[in-house]
Formats: structure tokens, C-alpha cells, sequence
């Protein structure tokens, strides 16, 4: 059973726009704002997952200025001031900078952050909470700590961690050194590591102290700690996004997994059982994969009334609009409907989507 902590910090990166789930994911509506399991958003569960391990005044949400009023919204039970809007999108390693900043502001010095996806499922809220009592501990121990998931199938679309030695046990969890990240590896490559039975999936999830993640930014990271230091002793507040801009503007974009992981000789890991039931909602084949509760399903989602005749694997997504819904045939599809947009594309290629999008921003159009 989970323990509330009264000085664990959870830092929810919410900036992000979605593309792969286009056409219902758009800039004004991104991903993470979506309610596409159950009647809540990926952002909101990704908060409902946290309550009852950390007071709600703990958590912060940091996302662009342009979503910030959203996020509030669809979270009333938090201070409207922990939503801290970036001066520019610099990566998730500026993000963090942030979260960082707006501690150091508050007097809060010695505290552990987690740095949460906002927009990731977990079936196993229970378990979830397990691991971040364990990350906690491993984190006080002075690691910067990583989330992996026990891999099910050889995935090339994820990145991958090699665990080495055992560092112990925490809230029933091994924890095990990091030997080292492997980026999206090819088909037989991952079926390799997969074979070794020491990889795990990069869930892009961290923890580490705030002394910890001030060292390992002023190690690998001196342009972020540069512009930390500078708004720290020019009195700049992160309520004012637009103050620290000019200090935002000189920043590199970088990421943890770069800027960090890959470099700290700290680097320990937590894998994840299976049973934590984790995906990162990275496509409309994922969706399609959670969704279908029997293997080769079709599944219908919004729908006022559907006949399916002779179908496996399909996905249709419909808006809020009612419509009827009738399929033959349709073997391994998705189709997602709007009001303004048709996705149509064939089960396993979803990925794409994202191209469809790029295109459409280049010719300026108006449906992203």
C-alpha cells in the first residue's frame, strides 16, 4: 500500500502537441487534453494517478502558454499557480529547469522531483504509486533515477535500457544500474535485447533530488544552468514567463534523455512489471490496442448505432457528432472522423500520421 510523501514533487510535462493522433488531436486540442478511454483526459488521469501519494499543492504541470488556461481547467483541484507556462519550448530538460526554478522560488530546497509524460495510460494505478515509492528511495539514495517497462514484444519504437548490476530493493522493486540507453533499435536488433532479458523500455519517467538535478545540469547541461542561476539572482519568477524569455531564447533544445541520462554516471532504473499495464498512447494502433478487449476486434468509438459485418481490426473513431455506423469487410483499418478532417489508413501504419501533418503545416493550412 502507498504512503503519502510529503516532500516528493511530481513535475507533469503537459507541453506537447499530439501530432500521431491527428486529425483529433490539434494544437488548440492537444493529446493530453483528450478524454479517449473513460469519461476523463489522458492529463486528468495522469493527476488521478498521483492523489493520495503527494499533497495536490505538490504537483506541477508545466506546458506552453497557449494551453495554460486548458490545463487549469480541467484540473480545479490544484493551485492555479503550480501550472507554470514555458517562455519558450526548449525540451523537456528546460522544462524540468523550470519546475526546478519555481521550488528554489518557493524556499522548497530539498525536494525530490518526478518528472511525469502527461499523456501516458497505465492500467495499474496501484502499482504505479509502488514504483514511485521506490523511485523516491532510490532518488534519496543520490541516483537520478529512470522508469523502464518490462518489454512484451521486440518494439522498434521505443528506446531501450541495458540494466547492469543490482542496487537493491526498494518497496519490493529492484533497482539495477544503468549500462547504458540504446535508441530505437531495428527489428532484429531489439529482438536480440529482448532475448537477453536485461533491456527495458524508456518510459521517458524520472526522479532525482533538486541537489541532484542542479549537479547534473551544471555538469552536462551550462547553458541551462546559466540561465537557472541568472533568474534566480535577478529576483525573475516563473509567474512571469515572459521575463525569463530573454534567458529562454539563448537556450539550445534539449532533452533529458540527451542532456542527462545518457551522460550521468548516477543513472539507476526501476523496471516495471507487465502488470503496470503502460502504454504511451503514441498512435491510433496503440489506441486500437488498448480499446479491443478480445484479439482481432473491431472497435466503434462514438457511435449512435453500428453494424459490423465481417470485420477484424478495425478502429473507427468518431466525434461527438451521432452517427450510424456500418462496416463489411474492413479488415485492419482506422478511421477517425471530426467534423473537419477523415483519417483513413491501414492497421500498423499510423505512425505516419505525423508526416500528414508536417505536410499540412508546410502548406499552411488550417486543419493542425
Amino acid at each position: 500500500m502507498s504512503r503519502k510523501i510529503p516532500d516528493l514533487y511530481p513535475v507533469i510535462l503537459a507541453g506537447g502537441g499530439g501530432t500521431r493522433l491527428w486529425p483529433l488531436s490539434r494544437k488548440k486540442r492537444p493529446k493530453q487534453a483528450l478524454a479517449l478511454f473513460n469519461e476523463r483526459t489522458l492529463f486528468q488521469n495522469t493527476l488521478a494517478r498521483l492523489w493520495g501519494l503527494v499533497p495536490p499543492e505538490n504537483v506541477l504541470v508545466v506546458t506552453v502558454e497557449e494551453q495554460a488556461p486548458l490545463l487549469r481547467e480541467q484540473a480545479p483541484g490544484l493551485p492555479a499557480e503550480n501550472v507554470l507556462a514555458e517562455p519558450l519550448p526548449r525540451g523537456t530538460a528546460a522544462a524540468a529547469g523550470l519546475a526546478w526554478l519555481a521550488l528554489q522560488e518557493r524556499g522548497i530546497h530539498d525536494a525530490t522531483l518526478v518528472i511525469l509524460p502527461s499523456d501516458h495510460y497505465m492500467a495499474n494505478p496501484t502499482l504505479f504509486q509502488n514504483l514511485m515509492q521506490a523511485a523516491y528511495q532510490v532518488a534519496r539514495q543520490g541516483f537520478v533515477v529512470t522508469l523502464g517497462i518490462t518489454p512484451n514484444y521486440p518494439a522498434t519504437g521505443y528506446g531501450y535500457i541495458q540494466m547492469g548490476e543490482l542496487l537493491g530493493t526498494f518497496e519490493g522493486m529492484p533497482a539495477y544500474r544503468v549500462v547504458r540507453f540504446k535508441e530505437k533499435p531495428d527489428l532484429e536488433t531489439a529482438k536480440a535485447m529482448l532475448a537477453r532479458g536485461d533491456h527495458v523500455w524508456n518510459a521517458g519517467i524520472f526522479a532525482w533530488t533538486a541537489a541532484v538535478f542542479w549537479e547534473e545540469v551544471r555538469q552536462h547541461l551550462p547553458p541551462l544552468a546559466r540561465a537557472l542561476q541568472t533568474a534566480l539572482e535577478k529576483g525573475l519568477t516563473t509567474r512571469e514567463p515572459r521575463a525569463l524569455r530573454p534567458l529562454w531564447e539563448s537556450l539550445p533544445e534539449e532533452t533529458i534523455d540527451y542532456g542527462i541520462m545518457e551522460k550521468t554516471r548516477r543513472a539507476a532504473v526501476l523496471p516495471a512489471p507487465r502488470e503496470l499495464g503502460w502504454s504511451d498512447v503514441g498512435s491510433w494502433d496503440a489506441i486500437l490496442d488498448l480499446l479491443a478487449r478480445e484479439p482481432n476486434q473491431a472497435v466503434v468509438v462514438g457511435s449512435t448505432d453500428q453494424i459490423v459485418l465481417d470485420s477484424q481490426n478495425l478502429l473507427v473513431y468518431l466525434d461527438d457528432r451521432p452517427r450510424v455506423v456500418a462496416a463489411i469487410d474492413a479488415d485492419d483499418l482506422i478511421l477517425v472522423v471530426t467534423d473537419d478532417a477523415l483519417l483513413v489508413c491501414r492497421r500498423g501504419k499510423s505512425q505516419r500520421v505525423r508526416e500528414v501533418v508536417r505536410i499540412l503545416k508546410r502548406q499552411g493550412k488550417p486543419w493542425v
